[in-house]
Formats: C-alpha cells, sequence, structure tokens
C-alpha cells in the first residue's frame, strides 16, 4: 500500500491538497517506485473510457434488449466484438505512423466513419467496391485528438443518479488551466494508519 500527498496547483492560484491510498501488488520498489505508480494512477482512466466508449458512445444511452441470459451474453459479445474491431481499424489506421500515438484516435470518430459506411450501404454492389478500412482510416487520422491531454486532478465520486450535473457541481474551475501536481510519498516503518472513508 502507498500513501502519498498530491499537491495540485491551478494557474488561478487554486492550490488543493489530498492523501491518496494506492494498493498495488508490484512490490518490487526499485523496479516499481512509488512515486511513478502514484504519478501514472490517471491512467486507470483509460479502462473507464473503453467502458464509456461502449456504454455512452455505442450504447447511446440505451440499454441491453434481451430478456434471458444467453441472449445478454450474445449482446455483450457483439458489443465487445465491435468495439475491438473499431479499435483494430483505429490501430490500422497508425500503420507506418510511428509518429502518433493511439491515444489520439478518436472512439467516436471511427464509430461515426464505420456507421456512416454501413448505413450508406457502400460496397454492396461490385461496381461500387469501397476499401472500408480506408474509408475509416481517413476518417480517423483526418480528426486526431490534441497532442497533450491534461492530467486529471479532479477527485473521482459518485454521480446523482436522478441529476445529469454532478454533486460537486460549480466547486471547480470551468474553463480549462494549465497545473502542476506534486507527489510526496510516505514511507512507514510500521505500517499506516487506518482512515475513514466518506
Amino acid at each position: 500500500m502507498i500513501e502519498a500527498t498530491l499537491t495540485a496547483a491551478l494557474a488561478d492560484g487554486t492550490v488543493r491538497t489530498e492523501q491518496w491510498r494506492l494498493i498495488t501488488n508490484l512490490l518490487d520498489p526499485v523496479k516499481y517506485p512509488a512515486t511513478e505508480l502514484v504519478d501514472l494512477y490517471h491512467r486507470r482512466w483509460q479502462a473507464e473510457t473503453a467502458f464509456f466508449s461502449i456504454k455512452a458512445t455505442m450504447l447511446d444511452g440505451r440499454v441491453l434488449r434481451s430478456r434471458s441470459i444467453d441472449g445478454l451474453d450474445q449482446e455483450v459479445y457483439a458489443l465487445l466484438t465491435a468495439y475491438q474491431a473499431l479499435i483494430r481499424a483505429g490501430d490500422d489506421a497508425l500503420t507506418g505512423r510511428p509518429d502518433i500515438p493511439m491515444e489520439r484516435i478518436s472512439f467516436t470518430v471511427l464509430l461515426a466513419a464505420a456507421t456512416d459506411t454501413v448505413t450508406a450501404s457502400h460496397g454492396i454492389f461490385p461496381s461500387t467496391l469501397v476499401d472500408l478500412v480506408g474509408t475509416i482510416d481517413r476518417a480517423a487520422l483526418g480528426d486526431l485528438l490534441s497532442a497533450h491531454r491534461r492530467q486529471r486532478v479532479k477527485a473521482r465520486t459518485r454521480k446523482n443518479p436522478t441529476s445529469k450535473y454532478g454533486p460537486n457541481a460549480g466547486q471547480h474551475p470551468h474553463k480549462a488551466q494549465n497545473y502542476t501536481v506534486r507527489t510526496t510519498v510516505a514511507f512507514f516503518a510500521h505500517g499506516i494508519n487506518s482512515r475513514s472513508w466518506p
């Protein structure tokens, strides 16, 4: 368990300090320094982004329709298959482009390009064959995400299920700001003290 204090200093002078505890099974302190693990913790959002891509972007707020376990399994596997196919198309778009990281490919653009290609019925007749991957590739490369993505500094909170606005709406700056993050890791010879959770 790593205990660290993170201090985020925003450009407007706001300073916020939070205490984090990170539980990990990466126990070698030479190979996995505690400070690096804490600094990389924001990458956990990549998994959340994948779930969001399926839940909000692909399903667009709809729920699964099946009323049986087998039907639900089929729907979930179909979603995961489509998701992986789109991610693979994005990766294929970067073939021969080592200068562009995968993080710059927009999943929303991939989905829109694939949907437009399928719903427009391109490639049905032999005289109108279209390179489907090429169409998606061009769309993905034509609308790349920003090269520099800001690290998240806002703590994760539970959203009110009856409101589309978070419970802490209005408590954070409304426009993007530059900021610096300083991490201090605490080392304990005899364990750490318990802490109450909100």
